[in-house]
């Protein structure tokens, strides 16, 4: 991960580098695209929660949560991309993400959807706790098409074990 790699709560500044990086080459099928207003419309929605990762002052992704802080202490992540896919920061993202949503709040499951057969996001979301729970069959609409989305989860109870043990590991020095 990059040491540098910080997470911060999106502002209404930050929606146009959200807007440009959902339109990135490859995402409009993959994470989807919304307007200024749907954008301007979730930031103010508390059920929603934008974080934007940065290197130094510099936005290199974003993720978008929705059921922030839910009753039923299920929360998906709605949306996530990074500016410049393959420059090392998805996964070092995904696990400050997942962090800020057991840290701040009292949320049980968060999961995520991918394209089924996305063995990339797969990779990434896996090496930060998720585990694959199955495969939801026409879930995905992509250019017309009904596709399968592979559903990935990390309970609280699993979160906590992996995020005590970096806390060990870390703890003593090493990386």
């Amino acid at each position: 991960m990059h040491r540098d790699l910080k997470l911060r709560r999106a502002t209404a500044v930050d929606i146009p580098f959200v807007m440009a990086t959902e339109r990135g080459e490859g995402y409009g099928e993959l994470v989807g695209r919304w307007t200024l207003d749907q954008h301007a419309a979730a930031l103010a929605d508390p059920r929603f929660a934008y974080f934007v990762a940065c290197s130094g002052d510099q936005p290199v992704g974003f993720a978008i949560l929705r059921d922030w802080a839910s009753a039923s202490q299920v929360t998906l992540v709605f949306r996530v991309a990074v500016a410049q896919p393959g420059s090392g920061y998805g996964k070092g993202m995904m696990r400050l993400v997942v962090d800020a949503a057991f840290l701040e709040t009292d949320v049980y499951r968060l999961w995520i959807g991918c394209l089924h057969d996305h063995e990339r996001a797969r990779r990434a979301y896996e090496a930060v706790g998720f585990r694959a729970e199955g495969i939801a069959r026409g879930s995905w609409v992509m250019n017309g098409k009904r596709c399968d989305e592979l559903v990935l989860a990390i309970l609280r109870p699993d979160w906590e074990a992996e995020h005590a043990e970096r806390a060990t590991v870390d703890a003593n020095g090493h990386p």
